[in-house]
């Protein structure tokens, strides 16, 4: 599986790839996409917009990996890292690439093995995991490469949760039976023909009694004496 993880930001969105080969986690690109702050806002979020379709384009990964946004002190720092966000998430959307958000405490969890770990051990975990020579930095690139290794330990555990509710849906759906199933009823029903045929079957031959032999058999009385 290869995953890009996507740590938004306006003014610094950091991204990380990894893939997963022979069950092990490899870092295979990272970066920080930044836009200038002295632009007006519509020419910086459509500036990140284009970064967005290279960067997708370039790496075709098969699922993006974005922070979900929480509540932050901040107003104005949440409504930037928001834009970057849904920039992302619609870019994703529009290459057709599967997404999946997780919140920091979710992915801190996941890496450190505790949802409160402070920014250094996220990124002494993120080079623990990756085998990479030092730490990534600056943070952003580490909390990306961090929310793709979040998936890649997350999916097997979503796929086995998806495969058992979805049995556990056939096992609770009802059999069907014969009185739920509807009747072809004719329109009307010819007068004077019998129930076999006025529901559409085929009249049943009479079975021959003893005394009546059929075509070809001899008759009980001349053959058998009783």
């Amino acid at each position: 599986m290869f995953v890009l993880g996507i740590d938004p930001g306006l003014t610094r969105c950091g991204y990380g790839a990894v893939r997963q080969e022979n069950g092990k986690p490899v870092a295979v690109v990272s970066g920080v996409l930044t836009t200038p702050t002295s632009n007006p806002l519509e020419e910086r979020l459509a500036e990140l917009l284009r970064e967005f379709r290279l960067l997708f384009a370039r790496l075709s990964p098969e699922v993006v990996v974005v922070e979900r946004v929480l509540f932050q002190t901040n107003a104005r720092t949440a409504m930037s890292v928001g834009q970057a966000s849904g920039l992302a998430l619609a870019t994703a959307a529009e290459a057709g690439i599967s997404v999946v958000q997780y919140s920091p405490n979710e992915v801190k969890q996941a890496v450190t093995g505790w949802g409160n770990a402070g920014k250094d051990q996220v990124q002494r975990m993120v080079q623990v995991l990756l085998d990479m020579p030092e730490k990534p930095s600056p943070p952003d690139i580490a909390d990306a490469l961090a929310l793709a290794l979040c998936h890649l330990a997350s999916a097997p555990l979503m796929r086995a949760a998806a495969a058992a509710a979805a049995a556990s849906a056939r096992l609770m759906r009802p059999p069907a039976t014969a009185a739920s199933m509807p009747l072809n009823r004719p329109a009307t029903a010819r007068r004077g023909a019998s129930p076999t045929a006025q529901r559409g079957g085929a009249a049943h031959k009479p079975v021959p009694r003893l005394e009546q032999p059929g075509p070809g058999e001899v008759p009980a009385a001349a053959g058998v004496r009783r």
